[in-house]
C-alpha cells in the first residue's frame, strides 16, 4: 500500500510521508524490536527485505510514471534500513540512521521535482517530461544532485550508510553481498535513466511554453541540497 499512498498522496503528503513518517518507523524498529530475537525468524525477513531492495529496482526499471518510480525507489532504500535493524548492532544501527537522514532529504527532494514537473506538464508519464534541461536550466542542477545522491555517489552521506549497511549485512552472512550489490546497481541504473529520461532530448509540443522555476520552488530545492553538502561535509553532525 505504500507506493499507491505515495503516488495518490498530494506533495505535501509525499514529501512528509517519505521524510518524516518512515523515519518514525525505522526509529519505532530501532526502539522496539527484542534483543534477543530468535535466529529463525531474523533469516527470512533479512532475506525477504533484502530481496525487496531487488524487486523494487526491478519494478523502477519499467515504471512510466515519474512520482511510482521515487515512491518504489524509496521502497527499496527501506528495505536496506529494515535489514540493518533487524541484525542490532552498533555499526548497522548507525548505518540505518545515517541511511535514514540521507533517504528523507532525497525522497523529499525528488518527490518535489517530479511535481515540479507535473505542474507544468499536467503529466506524470516520463515519456512527456523529456527535453526540461531547455526550459528550466537551473533544475537540471537540483535533478543532478538528487539522482546521484539517490544512487549513493561517493562521497556523500547516502554511500556511507549503504557501506555501514552492506558491511553488516556481509559481516552477519556473505551470501547478502550478492543481493545488495545486485540493489545497488539496479539503483544506479534507474537513477540515472529517471535523469537522462527527463532532462535531456526534445521538448514536447505541449512543453515548449513551459515557464521557468520561481524562487520558491528554488528555494525549496536549497534547503533540500544544503542539508545534504553539509552531512557529507561533516557527518558528525547527525551525533
Amino acid at each position: 500500500w505504500l507506493p499507491k499512498a505515495h503516488v495518490e498522496a498530494p506533495i505535501a503528503g509525499s514529501m512528509v510521508l517519505a521524510a518524516v513518517l518512515l523515519k518514525l518507523g525505522g526509529y519505532g524498529i530501532i526502539r522496539m524490536a527484542p534483543t534477543n530475537i530468535s535466529t529463525t525468524l531474523v533469516y527470512p525477513m533479512i532475506a525477504m527485505a533484502t530481496w525487496g531492495v531487488i524487486m523494487t529496482g526491478l519494478t523502477c526499471l519499467r515504471k512510466t510514471d515519474l512520482k511510482a518510480l521515487i515512491a518504489y525507489s524509496s521502497v527499496g532504500h527501506m528495505g536496506l534500513v529494515a535489514s540493518a535493524t533487524l541484525i542490532q548492532t552498533p555499526w548497522s544501527t548507525s548505518g540505518a540512521v545515517i541511511l535514514m537522514i540521507a533517504h528523507g532529504l532525497t525522497s523529499s527532494m525528488l518527490f518535489c521535482l517530479a511535481n515540479m514537473l507535473y505542474e507544468r506538464t499536467n503529466t506524470r508519464m516520463l515519456i512527456a517530461m523529456r527535453g526540461m534541461h531547455k526550459a528550466m536550466p537551473l533544475m537540471t542542477s537540483y535533478w543532478l544532485i538528487a539522482s546521484l545522491t539517490n544512487l549513493a555517489l561517493p562521497p556523500t552521506i547516502n554511500l556511507i550508510g549503504e557501506i555501514q549497511i552492506m558491511t553488516t549485512l556481509f559481516n552477519w552472512s556473505p551470501l547478502t553481498i550478492m543481493m545488495t550489490a545486485m540493489g545497488a546497481t539496479i539503483t544506479a541504473i534507474y537513477s540515472l535513466q529517471m535523469f537522462m529520461t527527463t532532462q535531456q532530448g526534445h521538448l514536447t509540443k505541449d512543453s515548449k511554453e513551459t515557464y521557468p522555476a520561481q524562487t520558491r520552488e528554488l528555494l525549496i530545492m536549497l534547503l533540500h541540497a544544503l542539508p545534504i553538502l553539509l552531512l557529507t561535509l561533516n557527518l558528525e553532525l547527525i551525533y
